[in-house]
């Protein structure tokens, strides 16, 4: 994205504040986010790439602020975008004692006299996702912290709710950077993910989960807001052993699963579920007609997963309306690489491409894309068509992409490698 119009989406983000009611415009000097410790780099160039009047500040390990211009003011539901900001808000300060008591009594003067309608309180990962067993999710310190805010909230006659927003309120946020040193901010819930503290959803893993795919799966469905409905037909790339495809299951979708791994036997026994011992690439494109949606979680670089869903979601015979695919990031700086995917999958015809690094990915982000509904009128133009458009052949690998700034041949080997499940 230029320059240009990366200045003019901050002078849209500005007039919409400017003609909002005023309640909806921030006037706060920094933005914050939470992200996965060791992101924190790809969080910066990100922002430095597509908000560049916003610099870099303060910096924790999953903690990062950003400075805002001086001129103007920004919405309560500004979004930027970010892939790799879990959760975001504008910071109202931090608070720091000894006690939990004086900090949730700073924390309401930081606070102000807003009209909040939730409270979210969370503390940011202490470590990589796997590291020692760690998985982002609520802490006993954020629990303790959010009661004690909560008290004091009903001893000064503020009734605050905690817990899972809903689109259109206001959140007061406390991110617990240390135990004694809390940030204090502010969003207006606008997506799914606003709506959960810390951008964490509250999923929990059944104790029948054959791994926790089954978690990664469920979030990239809670966020992408995919309109899956029971009965219709899911192919998933690099499925052993089925945590995923059990995640999928559990919501009624038949599964058609891509993996010449094995897959547990409790989820092969499910009568929707269907186990095709190939890689994705060796599969005739018949067997993808009448497919709605795709999953793809395989470990290898990201250019060969999108060499093996582009060849698949192209052909003229098959029609996937939606795509949850799983990007592997081997090195911090394919992050730069981002946008250029997104455009990729874009050109197949996909207009709604999002990413995100979601809680329970490691060291990937989640894609989802969706194509809108083909009209009578559409089906009619593509039918009229008489031109076909040359086909892109994309590099083998991205080191390969700018190093010789040639084409390469397709790799033929990606596909069905058993994904990091």
């Amino acid at each position: 994205m230029s320059r240009g119009r990366r200045t003019s989406r901050l002078t849209t983000e500005r007039g919409r504040a400017a003609t909002a009611r005023p309640a909806s415009a921030v006037g706060a000097a920094f933005l914050f986010a939470t992200c996965q410790v060791g992101a924190e780099p790809a969080l910066k160039s990100e922002m430095a790439r597509d908000w560049p009047e916003f610099h870099f500040a303060y910096s924790r390990p999953g903690f990062v602020t950003f400075k805002l211009p001086p001129a103007g003011e920004l919405p309560e539901d500004f979004d930027p975008h970010a892939v790799f900001a879990r959760a975001h808000g504008f910071s109202l300060g931090k608070v720091q004692a000894a006690s939990a008591q004086q900090l949730a009594h700073a924390a309401w003067q930081l606070a102000g006299d807003r009209a909040y309608d939730r409270l979210h309180v969370w503390q940011r990962d202490t470590a990589a996702p796997g590291y020692r067993g760690f998985h982002p999710g609520p802490t006993e310190l954020a629990a303790a912290a959010e009661q004690t805010l909560g008290q004091n909230a009903q001893a000064a006659g503020r009734g605050l709710a905690s817990g899972q927003a809903q689109i259109g309120e206001l959140v007061l946020d406390c991110v617990i950077v240390e135990p004694g040193e809390w940030w204090i901010g502010l969003h207006r819930a606008a997506s799914p993910a606003d709506c959960w503290p810390g951008g964490i959803p509250p999923i929990t893993l059944p104790a029948d989960a054959v791994s926790r795919a089954y978690l990664k799966m469920e979030e990239a469905i809670l966020w992408s807001g995919l309109p899956l409905s029971p009965g219709d037909r899911c192919v998933e790339i690099g499925c052993a052993p089925g945590g995923a495809s059990q995640a999928l299951l559990a919501r009624r979708l038949s599964v058609m699963g891509i993996d010449p791994a094995d897959v547990d036997p409790r989820v092969t026994a499910n009568r929707r579920f269907t186990h095709v011992k190939k890689r994705g690439a060796d599969l005739r494109r018949r067997e993808f007609r009448g497919v709605r949606w795709l999953a793809a979680d395989m470990n290898v670089a990201p250019a060969y997963t999108l060499d093996t869903v582009e060849a698949i979601v192209t052909h003229p015979t098959v029609n996937v309306r939606g795509l949850l695919l799983t990007l592997k990031l081997a090195d911090w700086k394919l992050a730069e690489e981002i946008p250029g995917y997104l455009e990729r999958i874009a050109s197949w015809g996909y207009g709604n491409v999002r990413a995100r690094q979601l809680a329970h990915n490691r060291r990937e982000i989640c894609v989802a894309a969706l194509k809108q509904p083909r009209t009578k009128a559409t089906r009619r133009r593509q039918r009229q068509s008489v031109t076909v458009p040359p086909r892109t052949i994309r590099p083998a690998t991205d080191a390969q992409a700018r190093e010789e700034k040639v084409p390469a041949r397709r790799n033929k080997t990606a596909g069905g490698r058993r994904g990091s499940r």
